[in-house]
């Protein structure tokens, strides 16, 4: 049976980068049933329409999976995130973000692979905020609850001990932030009696920031609050070549949303010049939610080789090909490997 999933290539350089992801899926053999849908961010609301149509998590409702390009956010004005909107109308409450290195690429580290989890629905990043426009004083809260700290760390922890992974970091401010992160960081520890096997410490924010910069390889999972998370994905991604070759995904308990974190890069959209492998990471991640575990492994294993023989990369990482260049390249390896693999 086909796999029906809904696609939503977003704004910018979103189709683009959704076009060559779905060639590589394409080599895969998987089969797929996509319900398209656009969300065009600013441009939608410039044509007084809405910048998150309702069909949009209806649809991703009754298929439980979707598959996203980036969407253009207005800076310091303007409608509210789609992203965020996503998150809070389905409860998607963890943001999974790998930072994996790749072969190849001249980066500050080599064999880079930890895991950022994010709580992605409450924090500063809950929108709970006034401004008195007499004195001038704009008021943020970050929100924190018992239940959204516990189902963050356990998710974190379930997904440890499903993938092997060997240990914990809780990373936090609750030496100033005594009540907020405190009470995140007594349901972490809490959390981590459920699971004696796996190793669990934690971190003051500011220090895993500088742990991650000097020894990040000696750190596994890293789980945090909503605006802490944010940054220290970015920092991660850093560390591996950047938001232009890191996955990210966001679950909740019913739901899973895979999707590019970089942004839209309106200023070269149309060029075919952008680089499509976040989104195919991100596929590789919605392939083994789906289950189809080997067709995952086989883009993962092909897009290692690609960047490792170095000939058809696209600008940004050294190279010169296009976007489709790259993305046909890569499914060419994908249907070789598994040719091999069949014979």
């Amino acid at each position: 049976m086909a796999h029906r999933v809904t696609l939503l290539p977003g704004d910018g350089i979103g189709p683009e980068v959704t076009a060559a992801t779905l060639r590589v899926l394409e080599a895969t053999g998987i089969d797929f049933e996509w319900d398209r849908h656009e969300i065009i961010g600013i441009s939608a609301v410039e044509d007084q329409r809405p910048e998150l149509p309702d069909d949009v998590p209806e649809s991703i409702r009754e298929h439980k999976v979707a598959l996203k390009g980036p969407i253009t956010t207005p800076v310091g004005e303007g409608f509210t995130s789609v992203n965020v909107q996503l998150r809070q109308r389905l409860d998607l409450y963890a943001n999974v973000r790998p930072c994996v290195s790749l072969p190849g690429l001249d980066t500050p580290y080599e064999d880079i692979n930890l895991i950022i989890f994010r709580e992605n629905t409450e924090g500063l990043y809950a929108g709970i905020e006034t401004y008195d426009e007499r004195l001038e004083i704009a008021d943020s809260i970050a929100r924190i609850t018992r239940r959204g700290s516990e189902r963050i760390v356990d998710f974190c922890f379930r997904y440890a001990e499903k993938n092997g992974r060997n240990a914990v970091t809780l990373a936090h401010k609750a030496n100033i932030l005594k009540k907020s992160s405190g009470l995140f960081l007594q349901v972490g520890r809490e959390v981590a009696e459920r699971y004696p096997d796996i190793a669990f410490n934690d971190r003051i924010i500011d220090n895993m920031c500088m742990q991650l910069v000097m020894y990040p390889q000696e750190y596994d999972c890293i789980v945090s609050t909503n605006l802490f998370g944010d940054i220290l994905s970015d920092l991660a991604a850093g560390l591996v070549g950047g938001l232009g070759v890191t996955a990210g995904a966001n679950f909740g308990d019913d739901y899973a949303v895979f999707e590019a974190v970089h942004g839209s890069a309106p200023d070269i959209a149309g060029q075919g010049i952008a680089n499509p492998t976040a989104l195919i990471r991100s596929a590789v991640m919605m392939l083994r939610h789906l289950d189809e575990v080997e067709a995952a492994n086989t883009v993962n294993q092909a897009l290692r080789e690609v960047y490792a023989e170095g000939d058809a990369l696209t600008a940004d990482v050294g190279g010169s090909s296009s976007t489709m260049e790259f993305a046909e390249h890569l499914a060419a390896r994908v249907e070789k490997l598994l040719a091999t693999s069949t014979a």
